[in-house]
């Protein structure tokens, strides 16, 4: 766990060296080369927008040094995926062709290598902006996006805006592009910027009471399906995609201590990928029913998340904020009925 205060303060100013390298980098402008798969504690945000974290400084949110969200592939070729055990958030999305991709974030721990690394999408633009300007790592973009891109809060970084030579990403040797491109964050950061910079709205602490026992629970897009398993033996759910069970890089099975199914609108947008498929727009503002599961048990809630600088909270039917258990957090977007 990242520490407050001082050791805060040093990484805010490490971080600012980091942010310094990032936009000489920028000026190398941003990748337009989006490709389409080959495969069809309160954390600062909830329902107050003045709350703090239990246990932070008073540090402007200004100096609070920026989250690294990833966009990451989700093909059958780009499994196992590489870092996914490391985010404190992994979002799952519907793409094009009814397929998935996930954006992990993280705050608390970087791993030595993420990916593979994708495009960016117009919706991930909206999900990011409860974040203060984070650092979003993507491998391209089609180049209608790119105007958006440039005005949304956040630093982008990708091949082009990196450098080779930095060796923030690299090539892999043993997938075929563009199933082969992984970030090295360690490159780019010297540390995680800290719990108090993860300002999704989220909670940890007792679960609510009440719940349905719950064994699995099975999320289904046009053409990809989540599973999510809870084992007593790990404590956590397990996750399966497609049917194959998701490992890490090292064999050990992904699993999250929460997940939650939020039904969202998800609509076309103005974007197509180079195959003519339109590309879904999951709209992350707004309210309506989630699911979360925790300890084996199922809760029925409501999500709420007002405007796109806000993070979004997760309450029962009294209204009482619902509390996350402690660990990785994986956040399905599935359209509400």
């Amino acid at each position: 766990m990242a520490t407050v205060g001082t050791g805060r303060r040093a990484r805010a100013r490490r971080d600012a060296t980091a942010r310094a390298l990032l936009a000489t980098l920028l000026t190398a402008g941003l990748a337009a080369g989006c490709t389409a798969s080959n495969g069809p504690g309160d954390d600062g945000r909830g329902a107050s927008r003045t709350s703090r974290p239990a246990g932070t400084d008073e540090t402007h949110a200004d100096d609070r040094p920026p989250v690294l969200a990833v966009k990451i592939d989700n093909a059958s070729a780009a499994r196992p995926q590489t870092g996914l055990e490391s985010a404190d958030v992994v979002y799952v999305e519907q793409v094009e062709g009814g397929l998935s991709r996930l954006m992990a974030v993280y705050a608390t721990r970087l791993p030595e290598s993420v990916g593979p690394v994708r495009s960016v999408r117009e919706a991930d633009l909206e999900l990011l902006r409860q974040f203060d300007r984070p650092i979003l790592a993507f491998s391209g973009a089609q180049g209608r996006l790119l105007p958006l891109i440039d005005r949304a809060p956040l630093e982008p970084l990708t091949p082009a805006t990196s450098g080779t030579e930095a060796g923030v990403y690299v090539r892999g040797t043993t997938r075929s592009a563009p199933h082969n491109l992984f970030l090295q964050p360690r490159r780019l950061m010297d540390g995680p910027p800290g719990r108090a910079s993860l300002t999704t709205g989220f909670r940890q602490g007792p679960p609510p009471p009440g719940g349905e026992p719950t064994g699995t629970r099975t999320v289904r897009y046009p053409a990809a399906r989540f599973t999510f398993s809870w084992s007593d033996a790990h404590g956590r759910w397990l996750v399966s995609m497609d049917g194959t069970p998701t490992l890490t890089a090292r064999g050990e099975p992904v699993a999250p201590a929460t997940v939650v199914v939020q039904y969202v609108t998800v609509r076309p947008s103005d974007y197509h990928d180079s195959r003519g498929n339109n590309t879904p727009y999951t709209q992350t503002v707004g309210s309506g029913k989630a699911t979360v599961l925790r300890d084996g048990r199922a809760h029925d809630v409501r999500w709420s998340r007002p405007d796109a600088s806000d993070g979004t909270t997760f309450t029962t039917d009294d209204g009482t904020q619902v509390n996350f258990a402690q660990g990785q957090v994986w956040v399905v977007y599935a359209e509400a009925a």
